[in-house]
Formats: C-alpha cells, structure tokens, sequence
C-alpha cells in the first residue's frame, strides 16, 4: 500500500508510452508485460468452500461513516460492510513485509519497510510477515473505529481470492484513509505474488473479520487456521 501502486503506476506508463512505436503484435505483448505475471491458485484452508462465504456478502449493509481508498491515487470507493457475527470489505491486496527482518522482507526488498508491527507476539517481538498471514486494519479514524467493531488484535479473518479461503489474523494497523493490504505470507498463499515492491493484486479480494475472536497464541497460524473454520462455519448458520 502506501505509494507503491503510484510508482507502479509511473513505471507502466513509461512501458506503455515506449510500447506505442511497437506494431500492434509487438504493442500487446509489451502491454502484457506491464503487470507481474500471475502465481498458482494458492491452497485451500479448512473445510468451507469460498462460494458459500462469496453467497453471504453479495450485499453490503455499511457500517464506516464513509469509504476508503485502495491507493493513494485512487477514489474513495470501499466501504466496510456489516453481517451478524463479522465485518468485511472487498478490495485489492498490497503486500505488508513489517514486523520482523527475514530474507524476504527488509529495507532491501522492501523500500517502506519497518521494525515493528502494531500487534506483537506473545513473546512481545513484532510478527513475521514472511510466515505468518496477517491482515492490516485502517487506523482509527471518523471513517471508522475497527476497535468499536468488536475487531481486535489476533482477530480471526477469512481471506478470499480466486475461489481459495485462506485464515489469517489481525496484525498490523495501515493509513487511516487505505484499505486492502495483508502480509508476505498471506499473498503468498493466495497465490498471489507477494513481492512488496511489484506484487499484490489489484482487485478481487474479500476479507471477512470475524467479530470478538483471537487466534491464541496470535503468532500461531494453525490455530487461526481451526478457529476460523468453525468462525466460518457460524457465520454461514447466522446469516
């Protein structure tokens, strides 16, 4: 997130402008290579399939006092929505390496890299973005108070793309007027290329928080993994 999109953004155009003197079969080929190439499907987590969760947000009963942008450059157009049991918005995916150095996610690879995470382990060092799926949370704003939401560090969410689910936690908290951003490890299993400069997806992707649930200890993605399949299984029975 941050201003990555805008310099992708800056970056394409360029390849674009400099594709324009290509004839046409060279011009789309050349347009093809603008955006990163595609990854695998990514893995199924637990045992409720994604079209039953897709079914249970069709529509969004608004919750947010007024809507996010996915980028910086973009129109405010995501609202957060509201279910018995969960909140959920649909957007893109930016790709979050904070929390701990790894090789994969430090201020080489990743230029708005940072030490810390706004939610830690139970030992108290920030999360592992590179192997623990995590979701970031707009900060508190007049927009909306995730905290009032009964959304909470460690809180269980349902990740959705390309007709996969994946369980991840809440982890980290994102610029107050942005939505759409999850961890290295969260991309990755999607499917989704988790490169923090170039990856991500630009649309597609639902999130499903479920209200009042944590994943103890936060840093254990197996337990997020059980906790969200019965989470899952509740909010298809109560909606």
């Amino acid at each position: 997130m941050r201003s990555r999109t805008l310099a992708l953004a800056t970056a394409s155009g360029a390849a674009l402008l400099a594709a324009a003197a290509l004839p046409a079969s060279a011009q789309q080929l050349a347009h093809a290579t603008t955006r990163p190439a595609a990854k695998s499907a990514g893995v199924q987590e637990g045992t409720v399939g994604a079209a039953d969760l897709l079914a249970k947000v069709k529509d969004c009963q608004q919750i947010s006092n007024g809507k996010y942008r996915t980028d910086e450059e973009t129109a405010a157009t995501i609202p957060v929505c509201g279910k018995n049991g969960a909140v959920f918005w649909k957007a893109d995916m930016d790709v979050d390496c904070d929390g701990q150095i790894t090789a994969q996610c430090n201020k080489n690879t990743d230029p708005w890299f940072q030490e810390g995470t706004a939610f830690e382990q139970s030992d108290g060092e920030p999360l592992n973005a590179e192997k623990l799926p995590y979701v970031v949370v707009p900060s508190i704003s007049g927009i909306w108070d995730y905290s009032k939401a009964g959304i909470k560090g460690g809180g269980v969410v349902a990740i959705i793309y390309n007709n996969k689910v994946e369980y991840a936690v809440v982890g980290d908290t994102g610029p107050d007027k942005i939505i759409g951003e999850a961890s290295y490890a969260a991309a990755k299993g999607l499917g989704i290329d988790p490169d923090p400069k170039t990856g991500g997806a630009d649309s597609g992707v639902t999130y499903i928080l479920f209200k009042n649930s944590k994943a103890s200890p936060i840093e254990s993605h197996s337990d997020a993994v059980s906790r969200g399949d019965a989470l899952a299984k509740k909010f298809l029975q109560d909606n």
